[in-house]
């Protein structure tokens, strides 16, 4: 099943007055009609299936005849040539997340949104502004080295760790040091 957005969904995103929560509209964000459940779990955490699931039911999302339409003739022609194949495929997208600068700056900037301190809007806004590669990253450190004098340390180990689930392996390294 691939969710995608209805036209609820698309208004609700640009009018920024329906009643969701910010997990809810990062979910409908990601919500094209592309990415799987299991696409969706790996970025979002183990609750997405559930709010895929509200969010239908609220009639946000839809996993209708768009998302039914193309797959009988995919999943038919190979399921006679090679069944072994078609069991395979499925095994490989949890494995393989997609990484980003832009979803680790968008999820540092949820972060820092949450925090509700004058530092915290400092830094929202700097990154929010920054758009240089390297301007991204020093900010994204920024926020990594002010975090833990916001919150208690297990918040800052999670935050941390799901920062370097979504930063491009090239930065991997530099945040771990920050650690």
């Amino acid at each position: 099943m691939q969710p995608r957005k209805t036209d609820l969904a698309r208004t609700a995103l640009q009018a920024h007055r329906a009643p969701l929560d910010m997990r809810q509209r990062r979910l409908l964000i990601l919500c094209d009609g592309q990415r799987s459940i299991v696409e969706l779990t790996g970025l979002l955490g183990q609750e997405a299936p559930a709010m895929v699931i509200q969010l239908v039911q609220a009639g946000y999302l839809s996993t209708g005849p768009a998302a039914a339409a193309p797959s009988p003739p995919a999943v038919a022609e190979p399921a006679r040539a090679a069944p072994a194949q078609v069991t395979a495929a499925p095994a490989a997208p949890p494995v393989e997340r997609r990484r980003s600068l832009v979803a680790a700056r968008i999820y540092v900037l949820g972060i820092l949104e949450m925090q509700r301190h004058p530092q915290a809007a400092a830094l929202f806004r700097d990154l929010q502004q920054a758009r240089a590669e390297d301007e991204v990253v020093q900010r994204l450190h920024s926020a990594m080295r002010m975090l833990p004098g916001l919150t208690s340390d297990g918040y800052c180990q999670r935050v941390r760790q799901r920062l370097l689930e979504a930063l491009p392996l090239e930065h991997c390294d530099a945040f771990a040091e920050v650690a």
